[in-house]
């Protein structure tokens, strides 16, 4: 089993009246290689007639946005012609790759009922041979990804992405990546893949675990030792997990903004290219 190098608190970092918490990156934490950032949104309770989420149009390049709507709905469009709604469970998975300008908005009828909301971001860097690939978008209801139970009624593992207990997830990751929530109830414990040499992303969404020993709070993100390919975790109380893996990727990261290129002059680049027009896909 993996053991636990250190833990990191997710600072309150709020974007307007949006409550935000961010565990990396952070102090002590550039990255989860390549797992680069989470905005961790809510929970919060919006009023009828709010204005919603405030992620209107914006570029991004050389990476992908995975998108976990625990609570309420999500409205997304891009100049690539995605546009959905996406509901309480559902996930949305953008490649931004070469370039995107996408929108992330509260649907209206969630803004005139208001009602709780919860979402959480990922970024999951691309290697250079990858960054101008073509942009690409799915997005996938609660109904889409299999609930998967395990062992001994410990919970459920939601599969987004690879595969688990002989289950396939619905979204197929250009890099590999393992991507999961997992809700484990009070009392019990569970072992999660964690093929040694992968980097795995494991945070505490809402509960309190306990990892190889490592009592850990939610709003923490855990970063382990490379000395497994399991990780332990016991519910203290009712839990979800934001938990994942990867292959890291292991080149300069060099990010500004909403681009995430491997050298300035990339960057530099993306400006030009975004100011040109050319992120409208044309």
């Amino acid at each position: 089993m993996r053991t636990v190098l250190r833990t990191h608190v997710a600072h309150r970092d709020d974007i307007a009246d949006l409550i935000t918490r961010r565990p990396v990156p952070g102090p002590g934490l550039e990255q989860v290689d390549p797992f680069l950032f989470l905005n961790h949104h809510g929970p919060q309770v919006y009023r009828p007639g709010s204005n919603g989420l405030p992620f209107g149009p914006h570029p991004h390049r050389g990476f992908e946005t995975v998108t976990f709507i625990l609570e309420g709905s999500l409205a997304h469009y891009d100049t690539g012609g995605h546009e959905s709604i996406i509901d309480a469970g559902g996930v949305q998975w953008m490649t931004a790759g070469s370039g995107l300008v996408h929108a992330e908005l509260s649907p209206d009828a969630f803004k005139r009922r208001g009602g709780p909301m919860e979402i959480l971001q990922l970024w999951v860097n691309l290697p250079g041979r990858l960054k101008m690939t073509a942009p690409r978008y799915t997005g996938v209801q609660r109904a889409d990804i299999p609930a998967l139970a395990l062992p001994h009624g410990a919970g459920t593992l939601n599969l987004v992405s690879g595969t688990f207990g002989g289950e396939t997830g619905p979204i197929t990751s250009l890099t590999g990546v393992f991507m999961t929530t997992v809700q484990l109830l009070a009392g019990h414990k569970a072992t999660l893949p964690a093929p040694r040499g992968r980097a795995v992303f494991f945070y505490v969404v809402s509960g309190r675990v306990t990892v190889g020993g490592t009592p850990v709070d939610k709003w923490h993100l855990v970063e382990l030792n490379d000395d497994g390919d399991d990780v332990l975790v016991e519910a203290g109380e009712d839990v979800v997990l934001l938990y994942g893996h990867a292959d890291p990727i292991g080149e300069p990261v060099v990010a500004y903004g909403p681009f995430v290129m491997n050298t300035e002059a990339e960057i530099r680049q993306a400006f030009a290219d975004y100011r040109a027009g050319k992120f409208n896909g044309g």
